[in-house]
């Protein structure tokens, strides 16, 4: 087991939810406008839809990997591809956080919860990520690859829910910062195009 893998896809993985997207701004408006328990709702919501996504990689890619290592090798091609066509896209995008936010009506704790699951299973671009993101960080030569990619996926979850429910917590500082420090915007979006870039050359370079 290579737990060098693990730690770097643990970082990637933090430094993404840490870069501004639409799930971790809705989190911190819903925490904003309506308080930190609504947020985190959303948070687990968001989450849960995950193993979702995980289960679809797992048991799809690894028929994959088991019988064919040049389409294995092609998913991997798309994979990186994909995440050099993400780094471009933040390229050409602004570098301002906008938390001007249209007022979101308010919802019960459930409803949230409900609504950040749906959102995330049925967003078809978290799939297609997962499956660029995932298959470059399979860590054992011993291990199933379907047990590799749940432990992917449960990692991915666990860092994501701790960073987004921080960003829930600590909401009301968090805007009050990006606010007056116009920079953050510009700096947090090029670490989000570092990443994107740095883990498609890692999926290039890297073998099964």
């Amino acid at each position: 087991m290579d737990y060098e893998i693990l730690y770097a896809f643990v970082l990637a993985t933090a430094a993404l939810a840490i870069a501004p997207g639409p799930d971790n701004i809705y989190v911190l408006m819903q925490s904003i406008t309506h308080g930190k328990k609504y947020g985190l709702a959303t948070v687990a919501g968001l989450i849960s839809g995950c193993l979702v996504h995980t289960t679809l990689l797992a048991f799809g890619v690894s028929a994959l990997v088991k019988a064919n290592d040049k389409l294995f090798f092609a998913i991997k091609l798309f994979g990186a591809l994909y995440l050099f066509y993400l780094a471009f896209q933040v390229f050409k995008a602004g570098s301002t956080v906008d938390l001007s936010g249209e007022v979101i009506p308010k919802k019960g704790l459930g409803q949230l919860f409900k609504q950040g699951f749906i959102m995330n299973v049925l967003n078809p671009k978290v799939t297609i990520f997962f499956l660029a993101f995932f298959p470059g960080f399979l860590f054992s030569r011993s291990l199933g690859t379907v047990t590799q990619f749940y432990v992917l996926g449960l990692l991915f979850m666990l860092v994501s829910g701790l960073v987004f429910g921080v960003i829930a917590v600590l909401s009301g500082s968090i805007s009050h910062y990006i606010t007056r420090h116009s920079r953050v915007g510009l700096f947090l979006k090029w670490l989000q195009i570092a990443v994107f870039l740095g883990i498609g050359i890692y999926l290039l370079l890297s073998g099964k």
